[in-house]
């Protein structure tokens, strides 16, 4: 018997066959394409896709298949995703099978990002259709698209917007609540040669999944939130990044009940500006409907090397770096309540190589921390210092060396 281990690459795919015996560690992105630009991480089920694993010297590898693709080739639960989403392939087979392959399209049309849905157990839903996993997808022309995962027949679509240009797709709350994020505004070129900039930096649009319901689109606006470089929003968190290496969290719920203008729904009449037309069909799309006026008081702030920040834990704890260039490759892990660091809670890694370490909270939940070097995974964890409950620490589980 054996299990499949998949490696991603931006121009190859290959599926090798692995015995049982080895130990892999997959840790999967909530979004199908390649990491965000410069943001601040709060882990949630799934991180970033990489694969490692610690096999013995007698392991023997089968190549199976191969295949080779001009655009970056995307891998999700035994899925591979060529030609920006358009071809699917099954990998769960003995040997992958396409499974669809969508029309040719404009490159206005081109996917930008995609999350594959897949239907809750126990919920009753409006349409068959719904039962089945559906690949949610983000177009060049600002289309949100519902894809059935095994046909690549387009099941929903809704029109999202002309005022900016919406690139990003992530979980808010995985499986639930998904949020859209657009393009960074920088304004004309002529603007900016005259040292003036639009008041707006981004826009997020949230909505609940299966069935699509809008929960509102915010602007980060540069009046409010002075030297905003970056937001996100996370776990009904809106994190918002500043150019000092200031990360602030906010509750997103807050600012919805304190500055939506109006309650939209998808598929009813809406008048904005003296024009009225459908929300969510084209070419009126989604006004923004919640604008922040004054700055929300946050539920949390740190200043962190290059704005990264990451939670998890049980109890909470947060990794940073300190914000200083000589800190970078160095981890604090301290404690979300307080601030205190945790006993063995400063971790670097010695790396004579091009590639840096970096670390995160392990996507199970099970409060480990994944400690990633050129040569070496350390599975660290944190648990309560003996004699001491109000303490905690972070000890070394176990290590992962890699015969390079």
């Amino acid at each position: 018997t054996t299990s499949q281990v998949r490696l991603r690459e931006s121009h190859g795919a290959y599926l090798w066959r692995v015995p049982l015996a080895t130990t892999p560690l997959w840790t999967r992105g909530q979004s199908l394409a390649g990491p965000k630009e410069g943001l601040a991480v709060v882990p949630r089920p799934g991180q970033k896709g990489t694969a490692s694993w610690d096999t013995q010297e007698s392991t023997k590898f089968k190549n199976v298949w191969t295949t080779h693709s001009k655009s970056p080739i995307a891998y999700e639960r035994g899925r591979i995703y060529f030609d920006n989403y358009r071809c699917c392939v099954s990998s769960v087979a003995s040997e992958p099978r396409k499974l669809y392959e969508m029309p040719k399209c404009s490159k206005s049309e081109k996917i930008e990002d995609a999350l594959l849905w897949e239907c809750p157990v126990g919920d009753i839903l409006p349409d068959p259709s719904d039962y089945k996993s559906s690949l949610i997808a983000l177009t060049a022309h600002n289309w949100l698209l519902r894809i059935s995962a095994t046909t690549g027949e387009v099941l929903e679509k809704i029109y999202l917007a002309s005022y900016c240009k919406f690139r990003y797709l992530s979980w808010d709350t995985p499986q639930e609540v998904i949020a859209v994020k657009s393009a960074q505004n920088k304004g004309s070129a002529a603007a900016r040669q005259a040292g003036t900039s639009p008041p707006v930096l981004l826009y997020l649009a949230v909505f609940r999944v299966l069935p699509f319901s809008l929960v509102g689109i915010l602007e980060i606006n540069k009046k409010v939130f002075e030297n905003v470089t970056d937001a996100t929003l996370s776990h009904g968190i809106l994190i918002v990044m500043y150019s000092s290496g200031l990360v602030r969290l906010y509750s997103f719920q807050a600012i919805i009940e304190q500055f939506m203008q109006q309650k939209l729904d998808l598929g009813c009449a809406c008048s904005q500006g003296g024009t009225t037309g459908t929300v969510g069909e084209a070419p009126f799309g989604i006004p923004c409907n919640v604008k922040i006026t004054d700055s929300p008081p946050p539920l949390f702030e740190v200043s962190s090397l290059e704005n990264a920040f990451q939670i998890g834990g049980h109890p909470w704890h947060y990794i940073i770096t300190p914000n200083k260039k000589k800190q970078k490759g160095v981890f604090h892990i301290c404690a979300l309540k307080d601030n205190s660091l945790a006993k063995n809670g400063i971790q670097e890694m010695e790396c004579c190589s091009l590639e840096s370490d970096w670390i995160y909270f392990h996507p199970d939940a099970s409060g480990r921390i994944i400690h990633v070097g050129p040569n070496q995974v350390k599975v660290l964890k944190l648990s309560e210092v003996e004699n001491d409950s109000s303490q905690h620490q972070i000890s070394e589980d176990f290590v992962i060396w890699a015969k390079r």
